[in-house]
């Protein structure tokens, strides 16, 4: 047994070609009782050392410096692969080495592509590897090591020593090129990097002073080599040789992958850490470098986002197994399901606002009345009414009024500016208000019809006024607009069916009494109104101060023994905080609006749940709620609450570029499909052919989904996990803000010149605020 133990700081891996065939020669020379006939080095290390420091290179590394200082001046994210665990502050270095065959990839076709396109095996294995890297961590530049010999010097190539350097490679995959276009890339980055390959990577390192962490390599996390043999071999007479080399269970870096072409084709082997990765994850990421190269080889113009990454059934798991079985179509109305149950249960309470309690019969008598009085002013199908109304039961009655007569309701908020909703009226082209007298000053310069909410009707019949059918407009609710205008988002009756009747988040019944604390303006009132009108519970106003009182809030849950409300997970945490018991009584609280602070779930699960607990996710563009989770349990120390899976009657789906489903722990963008789309902005085509795209999945003709600009991507129990937003939108109280729109208000100013809108923090209750500069 020989072993050969040098440190790396003498020695690198041509070193050792240059010892194994020198030692192979002195064995042959002294079983043939012949001398060794060793060459003399050109050179030795110390001559090579000494020039790297003579004055003469000087110019040299300081030419290089200069290039590599511009080349990689601007910041990039590091590459994240979908790990098993979170990063920790400091890695250990412990690691693990997996070798694997790449089974199909044809050697003949990688060399005549890499021919044809004037690169080298070397880049063509490496932009695949770049290719994989993009679409797995979702990122359009990924930045990875690879080490070169640098041995330029023809007088270096005899000599044994520490010559090898790392270099920084730049993949460019902005645009979704295809991959000859990415090739050829990597050809330019590859040719431009190994033209100067002499700066030192410590040096380089120290002159770009990028953060440094003990959790992450400096500049890059990953490595990439390729190699046509493992090295030198010992070729010794009489005695067959074996390297044996043992796996010292040590990583220097997040994950390296080092392919070696063998007659049987390439071959992988993989250094991870396992800190970050268990085996099995890294042999799928192998597995899917393999699928992705014979794709790339297969089709070379095919879109980088299009080439194959995922097994069938892992494909179909992505998308059909989370997701719910398909329902069909709902069929009936809003107003017509909630005439049925004020059929059913006239005596019935169906809404209680503090003095003020009606039954089913009286709200419908009440509603009825009110939409014979907006029928005779010509409201029909699709016609859009302003709804002027503080929370009360005027407003439920009016929501209702308007249906009824086969309107659209346009909630106008009466805490918001008259600039506000004035815009709000006149682009919705509101020509009919119902409204409180009171409020009316809100809008002076309303130029169409008023119909009193308060006021006593006659109870005009409806009869000869069109029919609304599923697809008919049911409201019109206001978003942010990152161009400065709100847009407003057109709801359909079915989309609020799908919500509220037969769903898996809440199943609402006759035994219900369901608090109502959002205004009309903020699409979870959808789900608070109808939840309960439409299957028999009872709807309860909780006052605006009472919910940000946490102390109040829970003497007022108990009291009127509320069992279904839904929080914005900013209320959630304040109200945990100061009053951990105030949910105790409640059978169902839903949290969003935002990301759910997993230690105030946490604290809730341990001090007095609720029967159930659950994160709600969804924008206003699919109807209030998209995916639900029940919060059961939150590990100590975990970052986040899983946003979970489709509601009934909905679909969700993580997509990257192409809109490819992505790996499980991928990032992608989050889409939202089902019955609860909405049909679009009203008035804005532009806009809404650009969010809402023909659904490719669900087999529905016609069918879109809503491209919600959330990033998120599945766990490995199948839940959808929200990572943040791929634009500046923000969350304050649940309510979404587009700091365009408020600079673009500030900038109307004539004093103001420059403007910037970031999200800071109110340091006395925790909330999120905007803070305008």
């Amino acid at each position: 047994t020989v072993a050969w133990a040098v440190h790396h700081a003498a020695s690198d891996g041509w070193s050792q070609e240059i010892f194994l065939r020198e030692l192979s020669a002195a064995y042959a020379a002294r079983v043939g009782a012949e001398p060794a006939a060793l060459p003399a080095p050109a050179i030795q290390y110390p001559d090579y050392a000494a020039w790297q420091r003579g004055p003469g290179h000087a110019p040299v590394l300081e030419a290089q410096l200069a290039w590599w200082k511009a080349r990689l001046a601007e910041p990039v994210p590091p590459v994240e692969l979908p790990a098993d665990r979170p990063r920790p502050v400091a890695l250990s270095h412990r690691g693990a080495k997996r070798v694997a065959a790449l089974p199909g990839v044809p050697e003949a076709d990688a060399a005549a592509l890499a021919r044809a396109e004037g690169a080298t095996p070397f880049m063509l294995f490496f932009a695949a590897f770049a290719a994989l890297l993009g679409r797995v961590a979702g990122e359009e530049e990924v930045r990875v090591g690879t080490p070169v010999a640098n041995r330029g010097r023809p007088e270096t190539e005899g000599t044994v020593g520490f010559f090898v350097n790392t270099l920084v490679l730049r993949a460019d995959l902005a645009g979704d090129p295809t991959f000859r276009e990415l090739l050829g890339r990597v050809r330019e980055e590859t040719l431009a990097a190994f033209a100067h390959p002499d700066l030192p990577f410590e040096r380089l390192v120290e002159e770009l002073a990028p953060d440094r962490s003990l959790g992450r390599a400096p500049l890059f996390q990953l490595l990439f080599t390729l190699q046509d043999s493992v090295g030198g071999t010992l070729a010794l007479p009489g005695c067959e040789a074996e390297e044996l080399a043992p796996d010292l269970g040590v990583a220097a870096l997040d994950l390296e992958l080092h392919l070696r072409r063998t007659p049987r084709g390439p071959e992988a082997m993989v250094r991870y850490s396992t800190d970050l990765f268990d085996a099995a994850t890294v042999e799928r990421l192998v597995e899917r470098y393999g699928r992705l190269l014979r794709g790339a080889l297969a089709d070379p113009d095919a879109r980088v986002s299009a080439l194959p990454l995922l097994e069938p059934a892992e494909r179909r798991q992505l998308l059909e197994g989370w997701n719910p079985a398909p329902r069909p179509a709902p069929v009936e109305c809003v107003h017509e399901l909630f005439a049925a149950q004020a059929a059913r249960t006239p005596d019935a309470p169906a809404l209680r606002f503090g003095a003020v309690t009606l039954t089913y019969a009286e709200l419908h008598r009440r509603a009825s009345a009110l939409a014979g009085e907006l029928a005779a002013r010509g409201v029909g199908p699709d016609a859009r009414v302003g709804l002027l109304v503080e929370r009360s039961a005027e407003m439920v009655a009016g929501m209702l009024a308007v249906l009824q007569a086969g309107g659209a309701y346009v909630p106008l908020d009466p805490e918001h500016p008259p600039e506000r909703l004035a815009f709000l009226a006149e682009d919705a082209g509101v020509r009919v208000l119902l409204a409180r007298k009171p409020l009316l000053g809100l809008l002076p310069g309303f130029a169409g019809e008023v119909v009193d909410v308060d006021a006593e009707y006659s109870g005009r019949s409806t009869e000869g006024t069109p029919p609304a059918w599923p697809d008919s407009l049911a409201y019109v609710i206001y978003t942010s607009g990152s161009t400065g205008r709100p847009k407003g988002v057109a709801v359909p009756h079915r989309a609020v069916v799908r919500l509220v009747r037969d769903a898996d988040l809440v199943r609402f019944g006759p035994g219900d009494r369901v608090a109502q604390v959002a205004n009309a303006a903020f699409d979870v009132a959808t789900w608070e109104v109808w939840g309960a009108l439409l299957n028999g519970g009872c709807l309860v106003g909780i006052g605006r101060e009472t919910v940000l009182e946490p102390q109040r809030l829970a003497a007022a849950l108990r009291r009127e023994r509320i069992t279904a409300m839904f929080l914005t997970s900013a209320l959630f945490t304040q109200t945990v905080r100061a009053a951990p018991d105030a949910f105790a009584a409640v059978e169902n609280l839903v949290v969003g609006g935002d990301a759910v602070d997993p230690g105030a779930a946490r604290r809730c699960l341990e001090t007095a749940p609720p029967r159930r607990l659950l994160n709600g996710y969804g924008p206003t563009e699919n109807t209030t709620f998209s995916t639900w989770h029940a919060i059961e349990r939150v590990e100590p120390g975990a970052a986040t609450v899983p946003i979970g899976r489709a509601v009934v009657g909905s679909t969700a789906y993580v997509l990257g570029r192409g809109m490819e489903p992505v790996p499980v722990g991928s990032p992608g963008e989050l889409y939202a499909g089902g019955w609860g789309v909405a049909r679009g902005y009203l008035g804005r085509s532009g806009q809404t052919a650009e969010k809402f795209v023909p659904d490719p999945f669900g087999g529905v003709p016609g069918a879109r989904l809503y491209r919600t600009g959330d990033r998120a991507r599945w766990n490995a129990r199948g839940e959808i996990e929200f990572l943040g937003r791929t634009d500046h939108q923000v969350k304050i109280r649940g309510f979404r803000v587009e700091p365009g729109e408020v600079e673009a208000a500030l900038l109307s100013h004539p004093a103001v010149r420059a403007a910037a809108v970031v999200v800071a923090r109110d340091g006395a209750a925790g909330l999120p605020a905007l803070a305008a500069y």
